[in-house]
């Protein structure tokens, strides 16, 4: 995504944070809003009223707002009565979008938009970081540490590998029809 784009969609995600009718929670330091482009059946994304641009702007000092971005997501699942073990909570290592958010994802991958390997990869490679694996690593080290271009081109080619068994398909079309068997 070239720089101009990134700078509409980080303002489009900070007018959305303003937006009450987009809002599915708020609360007085984040907003649930569901994804636009969803990758499962439910995707939310946790917002900071704070403007962090993304995971490697995050010091110490944001532990407690972690903290509370975190619960904020667990509220979405229980006034939704979605199932907490049904989803996976975490960040994108290599951000589209310059608004720090957390995903809580839904493991079926059953989406309309789940369309590239890029989208799959980004979800279900290490590209990924799990909300407690971010917290671990900031509070350990005081910032998160980003990974090299290289890394994430390999991350992104990886293998289309089904995230609930060993299947490991040749195409998304063929991926998705074998999640639906999950």
């Amino acid at each position: 995504m070239n720089m101009a784009k990134r700078k509409l969609v980080c303002l489009d995600l900070m007018k959305t944070v303003r937006e009450v009718k987009d809002h599915v929670l708020s609360s007085d330091f984040g907003v649930v809003i569901e994804d636009r482009y969803p990758k499962a059946k439910n995707h939310f994304l946790v917002l900071p009223k704070e403007n962090i641009p993304t995971i490697y702007n995050l010091t110490k000092d944001h532990l407690q707002l972690l903290d509370k971005l975190h619960m904020l997501a667990i509220d979405v699942l229980e006034v939704k009565h979605l199932k907490l073990e049904d989803f996976k909570f975490g960040f994108h290592r290599d951000p589209s979008m310059r608004q720090l958010h957390l995903h809580v994802i839904s493991q079926d991958f059953i989406s309309d938009c789940l369309k590239t390997k890029k989208h799959w990869n980004s979800f279900n490679t290490k590209l990924f970081l799990p909300y407690e694996e971010l917290y671990n690593e900031l509070k350990a080290d005081g910032c998160v540490k980003k990974i090299n271009e290289e890394e994430i081109k390999r991350l992104l080619s990886t293998d289309l590998k089904c995230n609930h068994c060993s299947f490991i398909a040749t195409n998304m079309p063929k991926l998705k029809i074998h999640l639906i068997s999950h």
